[in-house]
């Protein structure tokens, strides 16, 4: 059929009611073309940067049209600065960096748009070899050292309002430990984390793999918590870009979506997937490190580096069948009341309209019909995290201000 007849009875039908999702397979077919051919893709060396670079390493973006350029960056500020000026398309990056760029708690204010998520799972926090051998071990026992001997203690993230600053400030909160009173609280590029501990800049960081398993193998560090312990199939990265880029290149944007979606799914299609995207990333020109750091944890084969080790089937999810992928409304609003809980917003925003201006889910929608992916019912989901609350999305000025630890003070 004619580009401009499938146009025609995606149009009538669609607006009849009759066959839902047949302009998502008009877009599928190809007969949109990409705005943009050659898209930049920036990447921080992390494990999960793996569906941009196998996307592009295997070819799944040329099938959609598209040229993916994947930028090795070093810090996720440059990461937000390059996105903002617009040398970089598109980025593996920080759910929480998108959404505070949005907000303009995290650097210079710009509409930004996450357009799916990249992986659940698979981050830790770490605690240095020298706390360790004083017992501090987990949340429980980090308190009761911090509580025996006082000192300065310091603790590493890798960007105010991210991901992994949540896990942090989420897990010592849970043990008792406010980390805006009892600890210092320093921001350090991923690939950074490992040598900073090695010189004792740090008694503990939040980072994503393969930095903590890296820590274990040089000796430094011991794993006090993965963050699927923090919250099962939490969200992570997501594929991020600017709201300008969704307005002038959508079909760009769907294309490279269903390219990493392809990507997502190879990754999490078995063992010998696995083994050669850890062999592709650990490569100088992605993550730089050696294989064995890379792909014990993303078959969900953990050690803490005090001699227990366990089999963790949470590991580290690229695609789930699907349930990794969707941009959850209820999942950037989870940033959006950590933010407030922490005072790095001051006021409660209107959280369900901030969610429905960031993450792209029509056009996910489009994208995931044209690659045969699933999408859930609901744009909300509900999760039980360490300390036993239940997030569900349904009131989150509520759960923001029913945190006993969080910041109480004056701007």
């Amino acid at each position: 059929m004619a580009r401009r007849t499938l146009v025609k009875a995606a149009a009538a039908t669609g607006a009849a009611g009759l066959v839902p999702g047949l302009q998502a397979a008009v877009y599928a077919a190809g007969s949109d073309k990409p705005e943009k051919e050659e898209v930049r893709i920036g990447f921080i060396p992390l494990t999960d940067c793996a569906s941009v670079v196998m996307a592009s390493v295997l070819g799944f973006d040329k099938k959609h049209g598209v040229k993916i350029v994947a930028t090795k960056e070093s810090s996720w500020a440059g990461v937000r600065d390059k996105l903002v000026n617009g040398e970089l398309d598109m980025a593996h990056v920080l759910y929480g960096l998108i959404y505070g760029v949005h907000l303009g708690i995290g650097g210079p204010k710009k509409d930004m748009a996450a357009l799916m998520t990249i992986n659940n799972n698979g981050q830790a926090i770490s605690l240095s070899k020298k706390l360790a051998d004083k017992g501090a071990v987990d949340g429980a026992s980090l308190a009761k050292v911090m509580a025996a001997e006082k000192r300065d203690y310091t603790f590493a993230q890798t960007f105010p309002t991210g991901t992994h600053a949540m896990w942090l400030y989420y897990w010592l909160a849970s043990a008792g430990i406010n980390p805006m009173k009892d600890a210092k609280v320093i921001t350090v590029p991923p690939p950074q984390m490992v040598a900073n501990m090695r010189v004792g800049n740090m008694d503990g960081f939040c980072v994503g793999e393969p930095w903590n398993h890296r820590a274990i193998i040089d000796g430094i560090g011991v794993t006090a918590v993965t963050t699927q312990d923090i919250w099962k199939d939490h969200p992570e990265k997501v594929l991020g870009t600017t709201g300008e880029f969704v307005k002038k290149y959508p079909n760009t944007a769907r294309a490279v979506m269903m390219a990493v979606l392809e990507a997502s799914k190879w990754i999490d299609a078995g063992l010998s997937n696995k083994n050669k995207m850890a062999e592709t990333i650990a490569d100088k020109a992605y993550v730089n490190t050696s294989v064995d750091a890379i792909n014990q944890r993303i078959l969900g084969r953990y050690q803490n580096g005090l001699g227990k080790t366990w089999d963790d089937p949470n590991y580290m999810k690229f695609y789930n069948d699907g349930a990794v992928n969707y941009p959850y409304l209820s999942d950037g609003m989870w940033f959006l009341t950590q933010h407030k809980r922490w005072g790095l917003l001051k006021e409660h925003p209107d959280y369900l309209a901030v969610a429905r201006q960031i993450n792209q889910t029509e056009l996910y929608k489009q994208a995931a019909a044209g690659v045969g992916v699933p999408v859930p019912k609901s744009d909300m989901r509900s999760s039980k995290l360490i300390d036993g609350v239940v997030w569900d999305g349904k009131d989150p000025a509520k759960y923001a201000d029913s945190f006993k630890v969080k910041f109480a003070g004056v701007a």
